[in-house]
């Protein structure tokens, strides 16, 4: 058989990869070798701008106007510039006062103060690694900004030995400063005798140079650090103390006497300072959450699936604050970039929305359907008819209630706010976060839940005392909503009435109960009743029910499902599988099913494509189905055997043995590239198989 003819029969003509691969080597006479052609060099400056608009793509079949696009892209810029800036805010809070204490530690120690040994800061971080790196950064900042020195930060990975260690310091400590072509300029300059780059001396004439007061060397990942190694690096360091003003600061991720337990005494005693802790990064998470998500002025929410993958990955692993941002960001950068109903975010005039498209894709929302069928069911049959025939009166009402959803979203987070602020006073056990309850409020499910119902039970019981602490947790906004605002100005009110007679109880509470003893027919009968109350108590009593009254019906009214809301898809973003797919890929999964059912993915020319094993399938996809169905070594020659099998049951006597050897041989180092088998050990012509099938 031709090989031409075996081409036409495996349909391998029109698809060259399976041979792509092969390739003749011939290497060139020694001498004759061309020299490489040399490349021109092309500043920036010469390249091409690409336009911002290029980055988003047109939707809508293409049909989407270049100014959507346009809008599209810069209100994500500017909306993300926005969030970054209060996550920025946040991380800065955070370190704010470590970031005090340690460089306070630093200017205010010396060898002096530290008995002759070196005035070290034991940082201890936890699970929140990327903290000490802000914090290393935001404290060169510091002292480079005052004039006092600089941070220089040393991973185990730049400690092989002594001299790299002590070379890798000193370039960092110029380069700092001077930059690279400083540094070069440094060792050129520098009058006097060469000296080697590991030579101290070199560090001391910079530091005299520049009048540094304070040097921090920064080891992040102190306890990566060989022992010995950092016993001879801190012995130096003590030896130049009188010279070269260092400080050291070691980052530990489990505890000091862990740490200290791995050193040597004589190291040990070459140190003296003070022990700091970075906060753990799940607070940071939960203050970015509530700031992205409760802020009065939002425009964009994560829903529910979304909420929920975010912090089961939080949980499930240890994850910084920057790696939960940069999550978020997909989240919204996704939501710009596929969904063209978010140039709504950007207020734009209706102008601009007038196509056709734009609003048949808003008419196959599923909260339009949602909408048109609560018009319906209340008579309205004619606006339903505008709303589906009139684009223009479609276009109205669309921006209208887009505006309305987002002050609803608004209402819901307060509402949110309130719930988490109320529960931090009446529950006794774990407190509920952010997080959780937000969930509830994102499904429609926390208005009539056990939480909730809990938590107004609780508040009957509150004194004044307590309920003055909640008024003042609770969120601003809130008092515009509700007649909360009233109901704490006659608390204060109640309260310089009767100044003496605080604090207040209502009867809900325990200790206003009293328990009457009866004897009836010579037998003790115990009955519960309410105490009588004085004036003061009753007023507040029914000060408490006005509260309670206000809150229950503030609930019912905002706590609403979101996923109901006209537009909800355009200021919610809630699909789960872009940002899961992305966080949290299952590459396997999808090569298995490439390999198994190939014809899921490609075009079958064959009558019958739901054959298993057929000789239309790539040659890897056929072997890989055979290898299923072997055991855990595979003889090579079995499995060559009914390889050709499968092309002789459809090709006959035409099918050519050195063309599918060929295949066989290319198939089978696709499946040893990905993992599936190795050479055996104990038989030299089987193959050993490392993986299996949904493991």
């Amino acid at each position: 058989m031709d090989p031409d003819g075996l081409e036409d029969a495996l349909d391998l003509s029109k698809d060259r990869s399976q041979n792509q691969g092969v390739y003749i080597y011939q290497p060139a006479k020694p001498g004759k070798a061309d020299r490489p052609s040399k490349r021109r060099k092309v500043s920036t400056a010469d390249l091409p701008e690409q336009s911002s608009a290029q980055t988003f793509v047109p939707l809508l079949n293409g049909d989407e106007s270049a100014e959507s696009v346009q809008q599209r892209h810069d209100t994500y810029k500017e909306l993300w510039s926005e969030q970054e800036h209060k996550i920025q805010t946040i991380l800065q809070d955070v370190d704010a006062g470590v970031l005090a204490d340690v460089l306070s530690f630093v200017r205010e120690t010396s060898p002096q103060t530290s008995n002759g040994c070196i005035p070290t800061a034991l940082v201890t971080v936890g699970s929140s690694v990327s903290s000490l790196s802000r914090l290393l950064s935001r404290l060169n900042d510091q002292l480079t900004t005052s004039g006092d020195g600089g941070v220089v930060v040393l991973e185990s990975g730049d400690a092989p030995n002594l001299k790299t260690t002590l070379k890798n310091i000193i370039r960092a400590a110029v380069t700092n400063t001077e930059g690279n072509d400083g540094y070069q300029k440094f060792l050129t300059d520098r009058a006097g005798p060469r000296v080697l780059g590991y030579d101290l001396e070199l560090l001391n004439d910079y530091v005299h140079r520049k009048g540094t007061k304070k040097l921090v060397l920064a080891l992040r990942d102190s306890e990566a650090f060989d022992p010995g190694l950092l016993t001879d690096l801190l012995s130096l360091f003590k030896s130049w103390l009188d010279r070269i003003p260092f400080t050291v600061l070691l980052g530990i991720s489990t505890s000091v006497e862990l740490f200290e337990s791995r050193l040597p005494r004589s190291c040990v005693s070459l140190l003296q300072g003070k022990h700091f802790e970075v906060q753990e990064a799940g607070n940071s998470v939960d203050r970015i959450y509530e700031a992205l998500q409760a802020d009065p002025d939002g425009k964009l929410w994560l829903g529910r699936n979304i909420t929920s993958t975010l912090f089961e990955k939080a949980s499930d692993y240890f994850q910084t604050p920057e790696a939960f941002s940069r999550t978020v960001k997909y989240a919204y950068m996704s939501h710009f970039f596929a969904n063209p109903l978010a140039v709504l975010l950007g207020n734009p005039s209706l102008a601009a929305l007038s196509s056709g498209r734009f609003c048949e894709a808003i008419r196959n929302l599923p909260s339009f359907r949602i909408l048109c069928e609560d018009l319906l069911e209340g008579g309205s049959t004619e606006k339903v008819k505008h709303l589906l025939e009139n684009d223009e009166h479609l276009l109205r009402e669309a921006v209208e209630s887009f505006k309305n959803g987002q002050k609803r979203m608004q209402v819901i987070f307060q509402a949110v706010l309130l719930i988490h602020a109320c529960l931090q006073h009446t529950q006794s056990g774990k407190k509920t976060n952010i997080s959780e309850i937000s969930v509830r409020a994102l499904s429609g499910e926390l208005n009539d839940s056990p939480l909730v119902d809990d938590m107004l039970a609780n508040l009957r019981t509150l004194g004044s005392e307590k309920l003055v602490e909640l008024f003042q947790n609770i969120p601003g906004p809130i008092f515009d909503y509700t007649p909360l605002g009233s109901i704490r100005a006659d608390l204060q009110t109640l309260q310089q009435a009767y100044p003496e007679n605080g604090p207040f109880r209502s009867e809900y509470n325990i200790n206003s109960a009293v328990v009457k003893t009866t004897i009836v027919q010579q037998r003790i009968r115990l009955s519960k009743g309410k105490a009588e109350l004085p004036e003061q108590d009753l007023e507040y009593t029914r000060l408490i029910d006005r509260l309670l009254a206000a809150l229950h019906e503030f609930l019912a009214e905002t706590l609403v499902a979101p996923q109901e809301l006209f537009l909800n898809e355009a200021f919610l973003f809630d699909l789960r599988n872009p940002l899961k797919e992305t966080f949290t890929p299952r590459p396997r999964f999808a090569l298995e099913r490439a390999l198994a059912s190939p014809f899921d993915y490609l075009i079958s020319s064959s009558d019958t494509p739901d054959v298993r094993i057929s000789a239309r399938q790539p040659a890897a996809a056929i072997l890989y189905q055979l290898y299923l169905e072997s055991g855990a070594l595979v003889n090579v020659h079995d499995l060559w055997q009914a390889f050709y099998a499968v092309f002789e049951s459809d090709q006959g006597k035409k099918c050519d043995d050195r063309v599918v050897m060929t295949l066989f041989y290319s198939a089978l180092s696709d499946l040893k590239m990905f993992g599936m088998v190795k050479n055996s050990r104990k038989k030299t012509d089987h193959l050993a198989k490392s993986s299996w099938m949904g493991l």
